[in-house]
């Protein structure tokens, strides 16, 4: 290996010099700018930061309404089996609490004539003897 000795290599010069002059005026930069009016300055990572939760509260807000329509659609329909198990396990139910209940659009609905079969009619007459009964209802 060769020698190195360091006094005797050439230095390399530093890249950075300062202007002349540099130092006699630098105080009254540093005042003036003191004195200058802040501007506010806000980071291009904060910005994306509270425009990225803003998106995403919008993407979750709209993935949101359909199941919440769902919801609604499906809990307050119920299926006539259900209702009509319900209505015939209550004991203390009666005919009247049932007609004081009925509102205009139900009576409606009640009223609409329902077309029964010839065939049916025959098979609930042979079947029920009473038939005095099922003329008086």
């Amino acid at each position: 290996m060769k020698a190195f000795k360091l006094e005797n290599e050439p230095k390399i010069k530093s890249g950075f010099k300062t202007p002349e002059h540099y130092f006699d005026d630098f105080s009254a930069k540093v005042l003036q700018q003191i004195n200058e009016k802040e501007v506010k300055v806000i980071p291009f990572y904060k910005r994306k930061n509270v425009i990225s939760i803003a998106a995403a509260a919008v993407v979750v807000f709209a993935l949101m309404i359909p199941i919440v329509n769902n919801y609604n659609a499906t809990s307050k329909e119920l299926d006539e089996a259900t209702l009509e198990a319900y209505l015939s396990y209550q004991s203390n139910l009666n005919q009247y609490d049932l007609i004081q209940n009925l509102d205009t659009k139900d009576i409606q609905k009640l009223n609409k004539n329902v077309a029964i079969e010839d065939e049916t009619l025959e098979d609930i007459l042979a079947s029920n003897p009473n038939i005095e009964h099922l003329i008086s209802e």
